[in-house]
């Protein structure tokens, strides 16, 4: 009984992640973040995708209010941002270590240079999958991120 439980959750949370993401997800993942009403607001991919490549995206930021919020960022700047601050420059190498350490020597979202940020969706999901980081309490802040009032899964469905 136990097993027909979990598949029925896994199935529940590829819709749910499919609805969010706007596709079926690329690769195997797992759950790694709820958001307050139990969806899923960060996954974990699996090392490759369907067809064997590799993925370099570890996290991904799944809910919609986080999403929306960093992608404001982003489009105000926030990647050059972070990269110019002097003071995160300790804390972007060492969450890009931690990365490396954890997911298959990769930096977070594939980037080559580690100095570099490739997206900010993919700092704050790996920080929030990991417990945290002062990269994601940057990106936390200067996003003005909050948990929404409501699920979003329905309005992603939409």
């Amino acid at each position: 009984m136990t097993g027909l439980a979990a598949d029925a959750d896994l199935a529940e949370d590829a819709a749910r992640v499919t609805a969010l993401i706007g596709r079926p997800p690329l690769a195997g993942f797992s759950v790694a973040v709820r958001c307050p009403f139990g969806a899923p607001a960060v996954i974990t991919n699996a090392p490759v995708d369907e067809r064997g490549d590799p993925f370099p995206t570890r996290n991904w930021l799944c809910c919609r209010a986080l999403v929306d919020a960093v992608s404001r960022l982003e489009a105000a700047g926030g990647v050059r941002e972070l990269e110019g601050d002097e003071a995160m420059g300790d804390a972007l190498a060492d969450a890009q270590a931690r990365h490396r350490r954890l997911h298959v020597a990769r930096n977070v979202g594939g980037v080559a240079d580690p100095a570099r940020v490739k997206c900010l969706h993919a700092h704050l999901a790996f920080a929030l999958a990991e417990g945290g980081s002062p990269v994601s309490d940057w990106i936390w802040g200067r996003a003005g991120i909050a948990w929404p009032g409501r699920c979003c899964v329905g309005e992603a469905a939409a």
